[in-house]
């Protein structure tokens, strides 16, 4: 039978287990480590003596977005008012150099996109859509 168990070390962090660990194991551990109940969720941060809840931060938010397909991806433009013409004519517009074939490649070539993806941000410059209309066109992407 499984049992559970969260430690927290300051240098560490926060792990769990999901056996008993034995004496042997436990001396392992970094000086300092002490046994605690388990995370309650991933917004929560072991602070002095418990766990407090921390909203995440917008880029947190942005992190934990499912990728995108490369076709949810495009989709997700398209419904959002903007063809893969404009997409690769404002590619061609940026000035020549590493960052434009970089893009151009990912353009071309990329299967998934994270939401943090450098792609992602250039695109949404380059068409003019600020960061939360980029954040809604996602969020329906991935119900594609």
């Amino acid at each position: 039978m499984s049992e559970e168990n969260g430690f927290y070390n300051p240098f560490d962090g926060y792990w769990q287990t999901n056996t008993k660990p034995t004496d042997e194991i436990l001396a392992s551990y970094r000086e300092g480590t002490i046994e605690v109940p388990l995370k309650p969720s991933a917004d929560h941060q072991y602070i002095l003596d418990g766990w407090v809840h921390v909203p995440p931060t917008t880029e947190e938010i942005r992190a934990r977005m499912p990728p995108l397909t490369a076709r949810q991806f495009r989709l997700g433009l398209l419904s959002g008012g903007y063809t893969t013409a404009q997409v690769t004519q404002a590619i061609e517009a940026m000035p020549d150099g590493e960052q434009k074939e970089t893009a151009k490649i990912e353009w071309e070539y990329a299967t998934i996109l994270k939401r943090l993806h450098p792609l992602v941000a250039v695109i949404g410059a380059a068409v003019n859509l600020t960061d939360t209309q980029i954040d809604s066109m996602w969020v329906a992407a991935a119900n594609v």
